[in-house]
């Protein structure tokens, strides 16, 4: 008999259809039934002897709940028999064409070590996403996210909790390298039976919609950063099976829910994995070809929701390292991110853009990145430029703002993408990464075209990790007005010209396990932060720290 493994994951979800993934413990046909009379069956795919599925559900009625069942071979395997839980949902919106200004409520964050097991004390405080779970399971008809916005590291591959670490000696030691990191799809694996099977978080996959990117971590700490740490990782005799073990447990537990049913439909690797007993060399295959040439896939995904448009950007895998032409996007990404920006102006109310890594950062720190961008171009001298390399890997010095050209693209494309007749209420660049949430708001200068819509960078992390009090301070500091002297003292040394916009921040910055949502209606749009909090007797819960109108 086929049992469940891992899963459900409520992944994409329209007026009338949705997906559902699954892994099972053998090959089997894996369906969804669903209370109305909708529902889809799909046989799984192997790949590195597990078998997984991704159910189409079909026949849903807009603008409607649901409940519904997953069975295995004809049997019930979900809701499980002992659940304390509601029964999981697939809510549908309203046909669009009947409200075009329906509520769209989107919860994201980044950032998450799996909790530990019940009982035991959690080092970092309560999870986020167990407290948005208890939450509604309190209130099932209450409140709940449209879609939850997964901005990077899912699993940390290179920071495992004690129990990975103790099952990592157990199967192979830790002598060799990596030691006590993951090194191939079976340690991939479980990762993610740690942090999904979580009770909570198992239950909330099942039942609110989930988009997802990854991050650094979701491989290794600071992942293409360099051209230079990317040909040192290359000569470790481990880096290979890590990185397209990384890759293909993305596209296998991540990447493939993110499509809608027509892009899957058309999609030449699912097709091809799932047409033979065995996917594990097709999946290979493509895992090598994506790590050799990035340009040759797309990681990026656009995903409508109503009115609002959700563009989800690849920026680890997409990188130009080449250090005389770095990018944070090569020219394919670009291009594909300029079309979807632009695609018929005044047909979105909202444009979300979400990158793992903030776009706008403190002064200290974008002035910071920029030097040491220059000195890694030699703009200072071979010494520089090795001293350059080693802090750059060191201080994590490789966001927006380390790809100078990037920064300055992007911030093009939001002014044209936010102007002119049919331009959107509101622009929002949400990210995660930095394990502190705030709210900073770039203006044009005086005489440049600006960008009709108010543009924000929304930041929150984390769902469940820390934050040391040195970088705690540091990041306040970074937004100070003696920390942006000191910036402009590092610009001028490295003979960086200022940016063509300049930004404060407006909210922030706040610390602590959490979470922040959207509420999109019209062209309306309001912030809410909520942090994980333990309430006196124990229990934790999401206690709101702000609230906002933003248009």
């Amino acid at each position: 008999m086929a049992r469940l493994r891992l899963g459900p994951l409520l992944r994409y979800v329209d007026g009338s259809s949705a997906t559902v993934w699954v892994e099972a413990s053998r090959p089997c046909t894996a369906e969804v039934r669903c209370e109305d009379g909708a529902g889809g069956e799909t046989r799984t795919f192997q790949v590195a002897g597990h078998h997984y599925a991704l159910i189409p559900v079909t026949g849903l009625t807009p603008g409607t709940t649901t409940s519904y069942e997953v069975l295995l071979d004809g049997a019930i395997v979900w809701p499980l028999a002992d659940s304390g839980f509601p029964p999981s949902v697939i809510r549908t919106p309203v046909d669009e064409h009947e409200d075009n200004h329906r509520t769209v409520r989107v919860a994201f964050g980044s950032c998450r070590w799996a909790a530990p097991p019940a009982g035991e004390k959690d080092p970092v405080g309560p999870d986020a996403l167990d407290t948005l779970a208890a939450r509604i399971a309190a209130d099932p008809d209450g409140e709940r996210p449209d879609v939850l916005l997964l901005l990077g590291d899912q699993v940390y591959a290179d920071e495992v909790s004690k129990a990975t670490r103790r099952w990592l000696q157990a199967r192979r030691g830790l002598t060799e390298p990596p030691g006590a990191e993951v090194a191939d799809y079976e340690e991939y694996t479980h990762l993610y039976y740690e942090s999904w099977l979580d009770p909570e978080v198992r239950w909330l996959l099942s039942t609110v919609p989930s988009c997802m990117i990854f991050d650094d971590h979701d491989v290794i700490d600071d992942w293409n950063t360099s051209a230079s740490w990317l040909a040192d990782m290359r000569a470790t005799p481990w880096w290979r099976e890590r990185v397209l073990s990384g890759l293909m447990s993305y596209w296998v537990h991540q990447h493939l829910g993110n499509l809608p049913p027509d892009r899957l439909a058309d999609d030449p690797l699912y097709a091809a994995v799932r047409a033979t007993p065995d996917g594990t060399d097709a999946l290979r295959t493509f895992a090598a070809e994506a790590d050799a040439d990035p340009a040759s896939v797309r990681w990026s995904y656009r995903r409508d929701f109503g009115r609002v448009r959700l563009l989800m950007i690849d920026t680890r895998a997409a990188r130009v390292l080449d250090e005389q032409n770095r990018s944070m996007l090569g020219p394919e990404d670009e291009a594909w991110l300029r079309e979807q920006a632009l695609e018929e102006p005044g047909s979105y109310d909202h444009l979300l853009i979400g990158t793992s890594l903030p776009w706008l950062l403190p002064h200290l720190v974008h002035d910071a990145e920029g030097w040491n961008a220059a000195l890694c171009r030699g703009e200072r001298g071979e010494r520089w430029a090795r001293f350059g390399e080693d802090l750059r890997r060191r201080a994590d010095l490789e966001h927006w703002a380390a790809f100078p050209a990037s920064f300055d693209a992007l911030a093009a494309l939001i002014a044209e993408a936010g102007s002119g007749p049919g331009a959107p209420a509101t622009v929002c660049v949400l990210s995660g990464d930095v394990h502190h949430a705030y709210i900073a708001e770039p203006t044009w200068p005086a005489g440049a075209k600006g960008p009709d819509a108010r543009v924000l960078q929304l930041t929150c992390s984390p769902v469940h990790n820390s934050i040391p009090l040195s970088i705690r301070l540091g990041f306040r500091f970074g937004w100070s007005r003696v920390g942006r002297i000191i910036g402009r003292r590092f610009a001028g040394h490295g003979g960086i010209e200022r940016p063509p916009i300049d930004w404060r921040k407006t909210g922030g910055p706040w610390f602590g396990n959490q979470l922040m949502t959207l509420t999109l209606r019209g062209r309306s749009a309001r912030l809410r932060l909520d942090q994980a909090r333990v309430e006196s007797g124990g229990a934790a819960r999401l206690r709101t720290v702000v609230e906002s109108e933003l248009g």
